[in-house]
């Protein structure tokens, strides 16, 4: 995050420097892709004067980082997300300045950059994760706030390792699966079995990364493995709200949940595009019938402004699986939306 004693006129060509180019200068067909079309930067450069070094807020060059984790390596169903990354980027240039709905302007708020892709290890998760809890520790310590594409649901532990290494955070979750698992295929005493795409919000409750009694999942849906997945979850206070709640109740009174359990310290949101129904996200690892409309998951998203939102990301995407790139759009169309909740907060601050 940005000096709070900034200058205006300084802000103000920070935040110049930082738009996303223009659809009405050059198509957005044309050029290379980055996120929102944003200008590219390395993350040492993000960071600023102290990177490596324990930089402290305050010299960090941009507010908000979008970044990239291309890696699937834990996925245990449909491969394909480790393209997530690459495939928001395109649909993601479509998106523009201003967001409709609720007036707000992401890049008059935040000076926001596309910091690349995490350098991953494509067949080894354990230092995956090691080497993603390198690549953000400096963005938290520079306060960056982290906007990740994945990426299979593993790379949100890692991520949190890194971000919540200070105090536990709260955590929205979004999705069809609560990814409280223990272990999957072989015993609970083998890391690669321990790590991954369903096991990251128990690793992350274990390691003291989240206050459980901060978190709530929404839109759980469909068979489970086992009840321990749930059972285990419910045992720690963390709230689950399923699909048939989540009809049964409506999305304000949804949110309004949402905002009392996380209240206002610190908090995680975390989007898994299979919360959306098959029908809107068919390119994804893990479907299950039953899920969100892309209407809804923008409604309920809109309806958290205003908490105290500290990074988050999108994952999931998988695009060899999709049609049409339709999911792909969605995702990008919720990142958007996610960092709209981001630059509010960081406007909120100067």
């Amino acid at each position: 995050m940005a000096d709070e004693s900034e200058p205006a006129g300084a802000r103000a060509e920070r935040l110049a420097r930082f738009q996303p180019a223009s659809g009405m200068a050059t198509p957005r067909f044309s050029g290379l892709a980055s996120f929102m079309r944003l200008p590219v930067l390395d993350p040492a450069e993000a960071v600023g004067e102290g990177a490596g070094q324990g930089a402290s807020e305050g010299a960090a060059l941009v507010e908000i980082g979008l970044i990239g984790i291309p890696f699937d390596g834990t996925t245990t169903n449909r491969p394909g997300a480790r393209l997530g990354p690459r495939a928001v980027r395109e649909a993601s240039t479509g998106t523009r300045a201003l967001n409709h709905a609720t007036g707000v302007a992401p890049y008059a708020l935040a000076a926001c950059a596309d910091l690349g892709d995490v350098p991953v290890n494509p067949v080894d998760a354990a230092e995956t994760a090691r080497r993603i809890e390198a690549f953000y520790r400096p963005l938290a310590e520079a306060g960056i706030v982290p906007l990740t594409v994945g990426g299979d649901h593993f790379i949100t532990y890692p991520v949190l390792r890194a971000l919540g290494a200070a105090r536990p955070l709260g955590l929205i979750h979004i999705d069809a699966h609560s990814d409280t698992d223990d272990a999957q295929y072989g015993d609970a005493q083998s890391d690669g079995s321990r790590l991954t795409h369903g096991t990251p919000f128990r690793r992350a409750v274990e390691a003291g990364l989240l206050d459980p009694r901060r978190c709530i999942q929404i839109g759980i849906r469909g068979s489970m493995d086992a009840a321990d997945e749930r059972d285990w979850a419910l045992a720690q206070g963390m709230r689950i709200l399923t699909m048939e709640e989540v009809c049964a109740r409506g999305l304000p009174e949804v949110a309004a949940e949402a905002r009392a359990v996380t209240g206002d310290g610190p908090t995680y949101l975390s989007f898994d595009i299979d919360a959306l129904d098959p029908a809107f996200a068919p390119g994804t690892g893990t479907p299950e019938i039953g899920g969100f409309t892309t209407r809804e998951a923008l409604h309920l998203l809109r309806a958290l402004r205003g908490l105290d939102l500290v990074g988050a990301d999108v994952v999931e995407v998988a695009p060899p699986l999709d049609s049409a790139g339709i999911t792909a759009l969605a995702g990008a169309g919720i990142a958007f939306e996610i960092l709209c909740l981001l630059a509010e907060r960081v406007a909120a601050r100067h």
